[in-house]
């Protein structure tokens, strides 16, 4: 068995950290640039798309209003975002009038600037999808469109000539699912499929010609009918959860099953096994942003309903012992 008993008390301890100054929103997307991370889009409480920016500075635990984005890019929410080569990359996702995205965005920290990607994303529109980045690379793939159903198709951009590249992948297609990365490995997991929650893992390591780098993992959820390690994986599966890494493991956050979820697991990538750690002590959400500094994980916004959209951030640190005072 890999997760605690009843009697046993989960390592890891969540604690406020400082409230996101922004409008209260869901579905916003987030990238890390050196020390700081950026908060762009999502959609507030009263259904507006938004296109503004911030960032974060957690040495400080202060917040700072940058650029718009520009007037021809349109406010949007359920899309991707990247960092690759210093700068920021928003793109995909739904418009004010519901319509699928497919335009990319570079956030310039230095200049504090947007530009539009010359390239065009060749998959098609669509919003929840996911994004990671891996030696200084971004990768895109997954996502709906309501006229299309769920994808299954993956991209990789190179921002040194501007260049879009297909990466087949073998999984199955799905929605609303995460990424975390370590050590230049992306893992893939949870969202759904056929609206049913998928309990399939990938990981994936670049490859020059992008052809052979998924590897099929355990599953996360009671797969194995003869094993034992895996009896307690009964909270794993999930959609519009929060992904990030800390110190060489992956963890895994908030988001919705048949209702929104408190539990978090740690994924150790040296054995292929989950153990569950203390739950998020904040309010219950899904559609969050979710990221890692240093050695803390951070989860901020998100929604607890179709009307309650939330704007306070928690910080986990997986190695403390549980306090009960959430302060």
């Amino acid at each position: 068995m890999v997760s605690c008993t009843e009697s046993e008390v989960p390592l890891g301890d969540w604690q406020k950290a400082s409230d996101f100054e922004g409008k209260t929103r869901s579905e916003a997307v987030g990238f890390l640039i050196g020390d700081k991370e950026y908060i762009a889009t999502g959609i507030d409480e009263d259904k507006d798309k938004l296109k503004d920016i911030w960032a974060y500075d957690a040495s400080d635990e202060t917040w700072d209003q940058k650029a718009d984005m520009p007037d021809e890019a349109l406010a949007r929410s359920a899309a991707v975002a990247f960092s690759a080569g210093g700068k920021g990359y928003v793109g995909t996702g739904l418009d004010d009038d519901g319509n699928e995205l497919k335009d990319f965005w570079c956030y310039d920290p230095d200049a504090n600037t947007w530009s539009a990607v010359a390239a065009e994303f060749p998959g098609n529109a669509r919003f929840s999808a996911v994004a990671f980045s891996i030696n200084d690379h971004g990768y895109v793939g997954t996502g709906h469109n309501d006229d299309d159903g769920d994808y299954k198709d993956f991209y990789r951009y190179t921002p040194e000539d501007g260049s879009w590249t297909k990466v087949p992948y073998p999984g199955s297609k799905r929605r609303d699912a995460c990424t975390f990365v370590i050590n230049n490995t992306a893992y893939f997991l949870t969202g759904t499929n056929s609206s049913q929650t998928d309990d399939t893992f990938y990981s994936y390591n670049e490859t020059n010609d992008g052809t052979t780098g998924w590897t099929e993992l355990r599953h996360i959820s009671d797969y194995e009918d003869d094993e034992d390690f895996d009896d307690d994986y009964t909270t794993i599966e999930r959609a519009s959860a929060v992904a990030f890494t800390i110190n060489g493991k992956g963890y895994l956050a908030t988001g919705s099953s048949t209702s929104s979820l408190s539990n978090v697991w740690e994924y150790d990538p040296k054995t292929d096994l989950w153990e569950e750690k203390t739950k998020f002590e904040g309010s219950s959400r899904s559609q969050a942003v979710g990221f890692a500094y240093g050695n803390y994980g951070y989860i901020l916004t998100g929604a607890q309903s179709s009307s309650s959209y939330l704007y306070d951030m928690a910080r986990f640190d997986p190695n403390a012992e549980y306090d009960d005072k959430y302060e």
